[in-house]
């Protein structure tokens, strides 16, 4: 019966196509409806995995306010001064002046909170468990704006190298009944960072269904991979601290030596423009290739060469898992978590956090056939696919 339901309400910034994102759909999937009545509040309505949602979720109307932090300051102050709404002038005004102050995204929304929670408006029903399933915003919202028994917060990244400013938001973590990181890794350091809140923070890993990727993995792409050609696959946001540009200048040296390599992307972000730019000026653009998003990455993965993921940091990659979910010869820099995911030499290869490193490893991988063979043999022989991480999910919230 549905008045016997557990009610669940999930916090997220969009669905994008991020790895926090990919991650929240994926344990939607995999929720038992007939015990759980779920709603999701999206911050910003946008993003190609809201044709994924299971149709058990509901998902909650987007606050009139959201609209004008989404676009450039001249646009949304024109638009506020047509709907009088003096609130959003004020808004953009105090985040254009936060965006002079502090060069970091981060602290930006961090300091900006307290400004944009006056301008959005309390949820009115109560649920049993409420889950921030992001740092920052959605975590902040989860304790602000939201009436519910037991209250989670969801940690998807390294804090400590997104330089997070931890006085700022103790205050959040300390509200929070529980703290979820998704590795061991993060747990440790999280704990370690903030000791007194030690027992609140638990593992859950994101859920990754391998029949399921294995099966999406089979569909056509709109993409003919030229064969002679060594096609690296990347996937996630284009943004500064993917460590695109380093993989950008790998590619240029690997050109340089003769190599036939070409570089596709899939994912959207800030940067591409930047990146389409330094690629003209190393000469390289017509090897880099940007695919756009993608709801189904899989199939293109599945017909690289390689996977690459030159971060400076990572929590831990779904995008990393699921190309180790295709056996795909990888290569990854040697960010915090790298250790965690890859298996130097047997999983995979990991690269130091420069240029040069990173177009070694790749040439290790062109020249080298009988390298690739044995990566991908070890992945054939390695077992994933975490479906059954949803068991540490349901412990959680039935415990309160």
């Amino acid at each position: 019966m549905a008045e016997n339901k557990k009610n669940l309400l999930f916090i997220i910034n969009n669905l994008n196509c991020g790895g926090a994102e990919k991650a929240l759909v994926s344990l939607l999937q995999t929720i038992d409806y007939s015990k759980y009545a779920l709603d999701l509040f999206v911050f910003k309505h946008e993003g190609v995995f809201f044709e994924n949602l299971p149709k058990e979720v509901v998902v909650l109307e987007e606050q009139t306010i959201v609209p004008y932090l989404y676009s450039s300051t001249k646009s949304a102050i024109v638009k506020a001064l047509k709907n009088f709404n003096f609130r959003a002038i004020y808004l953009r005004i105090v985040l254009f002046l936060l965006s002079k102050k502090y060069k970091s995204g981060v602290l930006q929304e961090q300091y900006f909170w307290k400004y944009y929670s006056k301008g959005l408006s309390k949820l009115e029903k109560e649920y049993d468990v409420a889950i921030g399933f992001q740092e920052k915003n959605p975590i902040y919202f989860c304790v602000d704006k939201v009436k519910a028994k037991s209250k989670i917060g969801w940690i998807h990244t390294d804090l400590e190298k997104l330089q997070l400013d931890f006085d700022n938001d103790k205050y959040y973590f300390e509200k929070l009944n529980h703290i979820v990181t998704v590795s061991d890794g993060l747990t440790e350091r999280l704990q370690s960072k903030l000791p007194d809140l030690s027992t609140k923070i638990i593992t859950i890993e994101n859920i990754i269904s391998s029949k399921i990727i294995t099966e999406l993995s089979k569909e056509r792409i709109d993409v003919n991979f030229d064969s002679t050609y060594f096609n690296l696959m990347y996937v996630g946001r284009i943004a500064k601290e993917k460590g695109l540009f380093m993989g950008l200048e790998a590619l240029k040296i690997l050109i340089e030596k003769g190599h036939k390599v070409r570089w596709y992307l899939i994912g959207d972000g800030d940067q591409k423009e930047a990146l389409l730019n330094d690629a003209k000026n190393y000469g390289v653009s017509e090897y880099l290739f940007f695919l756009g998003l993608k709801s189904n990455p899989y199939a293109y993965i599945s017909n690289a060469s390689a996977f690459i993921l030159p971060s400076f940091f990572e929590g831990k990659s779904i995008s990393l898992e699921e190309a180790k979910l295709l056996h795909k010869p990888i290569v990854v820099t040697n960010f915090s978590s790298a250790k965690d995911q890859i298996d130097n030499g047997v999983t995979g290869l990991i690269a130091d956090m420069n240029a040069i490193s990173i177009s070694e490893k790749v040439e290790q991988l062109i020249s080298n056939s009988s390298l690739q063979a044995d990566l991908t043999n070890n992945l054939k022989n390695t077992t994933f696919g975490t479906e059954n991480e949803v068991t540490k999910f349901y412990n959680l919230i039935s415990n309160g």
